[in-house]
Parts: C-alpha cells; structure tokens; sequence
C-alpha cells in the first residue's frame, strides 16, 4: 500500500498544502514547531476520522487541529492498493463524519463499506485489515515515542516485550493480569473478600430484606383497603347508576306531569266550553220559547181585537139596520114629531157612540198592530241573538272536538314516550331497576333513600382513603428498600456477572498468551533476530523473549545480555525491528513506515545502517521520514539512494 498524494486544506497549522510522496524513501524536513507531527495527524485522520472524544488528553482531536481562522476543515488523501487499485478519500473533519471515497473511476463507492455508529465508514480496516490502533502502534511512529533518556530507558524496553509478547507494545500480559486482579479485588470483591462490593451487596441485600419483612403488614393492610375501597366503589357505581336512573326517570315523570297538567288544562277548557255550551243552549231555548210566546200573544190579541171590531161593526150594522127600521116605521107608522126625534135623536146618538166606539177599537188595533211590529223588531233582535248563539255553541262544539283530539293525542304521546325513554334507558345503563324505576309510585323517596346510600359509601371511602394515607409513609419507604433491594439484587447479579466475566477474560488472556508464546513469538523473535543482525551491522545476532527478564539479546561474542542495558540507540533499533516485524504478521499489505524524529539516539553508523537496510531489505515498502536535520538526506546522498525529498 502506498500513500500517492495529500491535499491540506486546513488541519492544525498546515494549510492550502499539496504534498505528493514517491513508492520508497521519503524525506519530509521541517524545523521543530513547523508541523510535521501534525502531517502524520492529518494521514491517520484521513483514514480513521478526527474524534472528538479526548481520551484522557487534555485536548481531542478535533479540538487541537481545528483551525482557528478558517472555515475549511477537510483534506484529500490519494493511495493505491498493492493490488493496483487506487482510490481518493475527501473528509470534511468534525467527530466521526464520514468521508467521500472514490474509485479510480471518480465513482462515489462510500456506501460500498461497513459503516460503524462509533467509528464511522470503515474503509481502510476492511481494504487493510488494520485498524487505527494498530496503525499508530507499529505504522506510525510519533515524535518522543522513543525519545527517553537512559534512566527510563527500561520503559521502551518493556514496551518491545510487550509488542513481542501480546501484539500491543502498550500492554503487558503480566502486568495486565495484575490489573485484571487488583481491578477484581477492589471493583468486585470475592466471596471470602470483607467490605468489597459484593460483600457490601450481599450484606445490604439482608439487611433490607429483614426491614421489608417489618412493613409487611403494612402492605397487607393496604391490599386490604385497596380491595374494600374497589369493593366500595363498585357499590357506589351501582347507586350512582340507579340515580342516575331515578334522575333520568324522575326527569320524564317530570315531563309527563307537565303533559298531564296540558291534558288537565284542556280537559278544564272543554268542561268550561261544555257549560258555556249549556248555557247557551239554554238561552237559546229562553230565545227561542221568548219568541214564540210573542209570537202566539201577538196572534192572539190581534184575533181578539179584530174579534171585538167585527163585533162592533156587526152592532152599528144592526144598529143601523134598526134605526132605519125604525125611521121607516117612523115615517110610516109613528106621525109623533117628538117621539119621532127623541128616537132619531137617541140612535143618531147611539150610532155616533158606536162610530166613535169603532174608531177607539181601530186605534187600538193600530197601537196593536204596531205593538206587534215592535214586537217583530224585537222578535229580530231575538234571532239575531239566537243566530250568534248558535254561531257560538258551532265554535265551541268544534273546540270541544279539537281539545278532546288534542288530548288523545298528548296521552299516546305519553305512551309512547315512556315507552321509547324505558328502552332509551336500558340500552344506555343496561340495568333490570328501570321497570322498576319507572313502576314505583314514590319515586322522591327512592331517589333519597339512594342518596343516603350514596353518602355512606363515599364516607367510607373516604375513611379507608384516610386510613391509606395514615400509612403511607410505610408504604413509600416499603416501596424505596424495595427498589434499593431490587437495585441491590442487580448490583450483586451484576458484580458477580462482572466477577465471572473478568475469570473468564483471564482464562481468555492466559489462553491467548500461550497461543502467542507458542505461535506469534517464536516468528517475531526470529524475524526481530533477523532485523537486528543486519540494522546492528551483525553485532546483534539473536533475541529471545524471557518471561522472568524480558528481551535478552546475545551479544558477538555469545553473551546474553538484558536489552534494558544496553544503549538507548541499540533498544531504538530493538524497537524498529519489532514494529517491522510485527507489521509483516499484521497484514497481508506491504504498508508504509512512517517515522517522526526517530533517530535522535542513533549515531552516523547505525543511522547508515539502518537506511541501507531499509533500502535494501524493503525496496518495495514506502518509508516517510519526518525530520528536523540534513543526516538523514546527507547518508542517502553517500549511499547513493535515491529519495523523495519534502519540505514543509
């Protein structure tokens, strides 16, 4: 795997920078300060992304490359497979965000790869096989990783067994182990431990449970009371509903009460309209026996007088007929003068009395007959009344009609009514009372006798809400050491899931180390060995790994010698010759090395040495060099190696 070209933005102090690297030895100077750590940054954040987690530093990533006066925090890395396929990768920084990648064809292919929640787009993992961890670890080699001075020069040493021993120059199996143990005894506790947390757990875990058992009967009460009020409640579930009933029924009662009252009303305007019809009639009759009375009087009267008047027009006619019979006898018979006038003179007297007479009687008929015609106005006035009456009696036996219709009509409604409001009621409150309900005659006394029911239930309930509340408080510090129990029983599960789980990732650790003694050891040893021997120019020949001493190397001359005193220079090559070593196990890609500032203990013939070999051992690995001085390009420039020279 090569790395072709790179394309800075902006990351930390690097800006608007292209920097392309050539298939072998690459040399990239810079004076101190001047941002050659940071290129290596940007390389491993290219691949794996910028995080934003500080990771016991005291600044994260993200936070110490960001740039303070510009907005374009992104780059391009360009690189190639062995292979042969290449591919550019574009990021725009900032947490975990995940890059652009192209194919060789400009084809966006990111979704092509695994894409992790925690770590992003995992392309290089999977197009490598290595992960971030192991790139920094043997891959890349920081500035004062190894830069120590002899007094602490044992920690690199340690970190080479390490390396050898499980694959992390930062982890050490024993010391490991030792951890895993102090991290068990301390975190966790064992059962014949005192005052770790599982004892701690399993002590307190007693202890509630015989606080628990004291507010038992607590908790019985208060099921007691929840049952009766439930008990209660539904009894008050059943008054409220027959109330209900009776309010809904004593409601329709309330309306047929009012329809009876309209019928009563009507019934009322009927009987009065009944009595003004007799009294009516009544009148009527009176009118009509009025008129005839007139009427047969009038006839009457006028027979009599016209009676009387034929009677005296008969005796004047008689009377007539005498006194001419008499002046005829008188004239022939009677020759006496003054009889002769008395006689005339009494029938001329008797006829004037009779003509006057006459004349008295023809008034009398006059004021009779225009009596009678009084009588007829009268008579007229009479009908006209008997005429209205009649009109009247119409009107109200019509009126009578329509009220007594009117009443039918309410009193089906009625029926009908209190029929559909029954059926009404049981769809809604489904209950058998209804019949009752509406059959009983003492509706009101019903509705209070439920009412007082209705109280006494809701003041019990109330009691045993009161009583609940008395014992709350038990019940609430009841509840609270039962979830502290509850808690305690996770915690000491927990402790003990976590107490198995660490002796198994110890029967792990211990499998896996005699798996790497047996198998990656020996090879790393031999390929350390093999390193060694040609970077120390053969003073170096043979190392093994011991666990008691660690790395013992064999000197020239056959002595074997701990590798904490030796030279910091010979245990940097020590340290070298196991990262190329492991990075032959690691993957199956020829990857690059990346050094910063690695050889600031080797003097001028070890540097030699060292680039020869790289040189000549590894003429198809990429080597970045990242440095401050000319020695590196001056030894090349001798050795007549060919590089790729880079200035930041």
């Amino acid at each position: 795997m090569k790395i072709n070209k790179l394309k800075i933005n902006a990351f930390g102090k690097l800006q608007e920078k292209e920097i392309e690297f050539s298939n072998n030895i690459n040399i990239v100077y810079g004076q101190n300060e001047s941002g050659k750590s940071t290129l290596i940054k940007f390389i491993s954040n290219m691949f794996y992304g910028t995080s934003k987690n500080k990771k016991g530093k005291k600044y994260s990533d993200y936070d110490l490359y960001k740039p303070w006066n510009s907005g374009e925090f992104s780059g391009k890395i360009e690189y190639s497979l062995d292979n042969g396929k290449k591919f550019e990768v574009f990021r725009e920084f900032g947490g975990k965000k995940n890059p652009k990648i192209y194919n060789e064809q400009k084809e966006d292919i990111s979704r092509e790869y695994t894409i992790d929640k925690t770590n992003g787009n995992m392309f290089f993992t999977e197009q490598t096989g290595v992960d971030e961890s192991t790139f920094l670890s043997t891959i890349v080699s920081m500035q004062q990783e190894v830069k120590i001075d002899q007094n602490t020069q044992n920690l690199l040493v340690q970190k080479v067994a390490n390396m050898a021993n499980t694959g992390d120059d930062n982890t050490s199996y024993k010391k490991a182990l030792e951890k895993i143990n102090k991290k068990q005894i301390e975190e966790i506790g064992t059962v014949r431990s005192q005052g770790r947390p599982l004892n701690i757990a399993k002590l307190k875990k007693y202890e509630l449970q015989d606080k628990i058992g004291e507010l038992e009967n607590y908790k019985i009460r208060n099921q007691e009371i929840e049952n009766e009020k439930e008990q209660k409640k539904q009894e008050l579930n059943k008054i409220n509903e027959k109330l209900n009933i009776i309010k809904k029924v004593k409601q329709i009662k309330e309306n047929e009460k009012i329809e009876q009252e309209k019928i009563k009303i009507n019934e009322n305007i009927i009987q009065t309209q009944k009595r003004k019809q007799e009294e009516l009639e009544t009148r009527k009759e009176e009118i009509e026996e009025k008129i005839l009375k007139i009427n047969n009087d009038n006839k009457k009267e006028i027979e009599q007088k016209n009676k009387k008047i034929i009677n005296t027009k008969k005796i004047i006619e008689i009377l007539v007929l005498i006194v001419a019979l008499f002046e005829t006898v008188n004239i022939f018979a009677i020759k006496n003068n003054i009889i002769n006038i008395v006689l005339t003179s009494a029938i001329i007297i008797l006829f004037f009395i009779l003509f006057f007479k006459n004349i008295k009687i023809k008034k009398e008929i006059n004021k009779e007959i225009e009596k009678e015609n009084n009588n007829s106005e009268k008579t007229k006035k009479l009908n006209e009344e008997l005429e209205k009456i009649k009109v009247e009696i119409n009107i109200l036996q019509e009126n009578i009609k329509f009220q007594t219709k009117k009443i039918a009509e309410i009193k089906q409604e009625i029926f009908k009514n209190e029929i559909q409001n029954k059926e009404k009621i049981k769809q809604e409150i489904n209950s058998q009372e209804v019949e009752n309900i509406f059959n009983n005659s003492n509706i009101s006394y019903e509705q209070e006798k439920q009412e007082n029911m209705q109280n006494n239930v809701s003041l019990a309930i109330h009691s045993l809400e009161l009583e609940k509340n008395t014992i709350e408080p038990k019940l609430e510090e009841a509840a609270t050491l039962e979830e502290e129990f509850e808690e305690t029983c996770e915690r000491e599960k927990q402790l003990e899931k976590d107490n198995e789980v660490i002796e198994i990732t110890k029967e792990i650790l211990e499998i896996a180390y005699q798996k790497m003694k047996k198998n990656v050891t020996p090879k790393l040893t031999q390929e350390l060995s093999k390193n060694i021997q040609k970077i120390s120019n053969g003073k170096y020949s043979k190392i093994n790994i011991n666990e008691e001493k660690g790395i013992i190397v064999e000197k020239e001359n056959g002595e074997y010698v701990e590798a904490e005193k030796l030279s910091c220079g010979t245990i940097d090559q020590l340290y070298l010759s196991l990262r190329l070593a492991i990075l032959k196990e690691e993957t199956s890609e020829n990857m690059p090395v990346i050094l910063d500032e690695a050889f600031a203990y080797y003097d001028e013939n070890r540097l030699k040495n060292l680039l020869k070999y790289i040189s000549v051992e590894y003429p198809q690995k990429q080597v970045i060099i990242l440095t401050c001085t000319n020695r590196e390009r001056e030894i090349l420039n001798k050795l007549h190696i060919n590089y790729n020279s880079i200035e930041l």
